[in-house]
């Protein structure tokens, strides 16, 4: 699962990436200190499995019931107005946002930085503008790539030489979007019976608007939220958007004093405690109140709440995990319930068989619902917090 972290320069992308994986990077007050992607690993949370059926298990990542599901995020270069023009760091940044499942636009919501990402005084720049750039920046990116070879495609079709579903689809198969994605576009826009040479340009625009709400949906993160003065710009934005209001720097903050040992924090959680009989210098103590006045602003730091929302609000997935053993709920290796799959809505059984093995799919016979001790077939669907094993005529070992 690849999700991509964009937006203009200098919003808190790479911190926002910092704290989402606690991995280092260039953190830096000026335009493009991101220069090529960083990649790493971030977790979505949800209730385990275990806590279902009241087991106890030593997994990395069950703490006290809550379940981390590992994600792939990419935090790229910062993006300027005329970036599918080549501006900026335009096409590279394009690029490499190209195979994201799903986009986070990270937003200064205080409005800190201007257009072009340089630092300006609190609230004298509209985020709103920053909303609406980088959602036309993608949309012109898909124009592009459409239209200049529409004249082409649309005689080849018109000559029955393509059909236009597949045309369209391999001018986009850089971006890993699938045929029933352009069918099912083409089709709600009452495109699928228009000749394609009669298409004006409202046509194409509209299309490759819908098809990139649908192929690439954006999440905003309303970063820096603690910094402004009036959240009442977040309810303009919500009108059109999916927004959630966010402090990067605060999780950053809270991740390196959990990993120093000095709090006890969860990611998602609204507050921390100090770990007993842990002193803490005065500029820590001054660090961790701030820490605390921000989430009392704002809830919490919101970078957990983003990240589960990217996968369960807006990609709609669901959380299943493969067993070999529906009795202990275990591997071969006697691991209590070591797996957790992310999944689309609507997968079934032997969807979940092809995520672990491509020969477990292949020999396919049936598989066994572990809460509910019922046998179900390939095209059972599946549930979220389902618990499965698959019974295969190529089973391993």
């Amino acid at each position: 699962m690849q999700i991509g972290l964009l937006g203009k320069t200098n919003v808190g992308k790479s911190t926002f990436f910092s704290a989402a994986t606690e991995a280092p990077v260039s953190i830096g007050n000026f335009p493009f200190t991101t220069i090529k992607p960083n990649v790493g690993v971030a977790y979505v949370i949800t209730d385990c499995a275990c806590k279902h059926f009241g087991v106890k298990h030593d997994i990395p990542l069950c703490k006290n019931g809550t379940r981390f599901i590992p994600i792939k995020l990419i935090d790229v270069a910062g993006l300027v107005p005329g970036a599918h023009e080549g501006k900026g760091l335009g096409i590279q940044f394009l690029d490499d946002a190209r195979q994201a499942e799903a986009l986070i636009h990270v937003v200064d919501i205080a409005g800190s930085t201007d257009i072009q990402g340089q630092p300006v005084p609190i609230g004298t720049h509209d985020p709103l503008e920053d909303v609406k750039f980088v959602v036309d920046e993608f949309d012109q990116w898909f124009k592009q790539i459409l239209a200049r070879e529409w004249p082409k495609l649309s005689k080849e079709i018109e000559q029955k030489k393509t059909k236009l579903v597949d045309g369209i689809s391999k001018r986009f198969s850089g971006l890993a979007i699938k045929d029933y994605q352009v069918q099912k576009v083409l089709q709600n826009l009452d495109l699928l019976t228009k000749k394609p040479t009669e298409w004006q340009d409202s046509d194409l625009t509209l299309f490759v608007k819908e098809l990139r709400k649908k192929t690439k949906p954006i999440l905003i993160a309303a970063n820096k939220a603690d910094l402004c003065k009036d959240l009442t710009i977040v309810d303009k934005i919500k009108k059109d958007s999916l927004i959630l209001i966010c402090s990067a720097e605060t999780e950053l903050l809270l991740r390196k004093a959990t990993k120093a040992g000095l709090i006890d924090y969860i990611p998602g959680d609204k507050g921390f405690t100090i770990k007993e009989n842990v002193e803490v210098s005065s500029q820590q103590q001054k660090a961790l109140d701030l820490a605390k006045s921000v989430i009392s602003k704002i809830d919490s730091t919101g970078i957990q709440a983003v990240l589960n929302s990217i996968i369960f609000d807006v990609l709609k997935l669901i959380v299943v995990y493969p067993v070999e053993d529906d009795t202990k709920l275990c591997n071969k290796d006697g691991e209590i319930l070591p797996d957790a799959r992310l999944l689309p809505i609507n997968s079934n059984a032997k969807d979940l068989a092809e995520t672990v093995h491509a020969d477990l799919a292949k020999g396919f016979l049936h598989a066994i619902d572990a809460k509910t001790k019922q046998r179900i077939g390939a095209d059972h669907l599946l549930k979220n917090g389902d618990v499965i094993k698959i019974i295969s005529s190529m089973s391993r070992g």
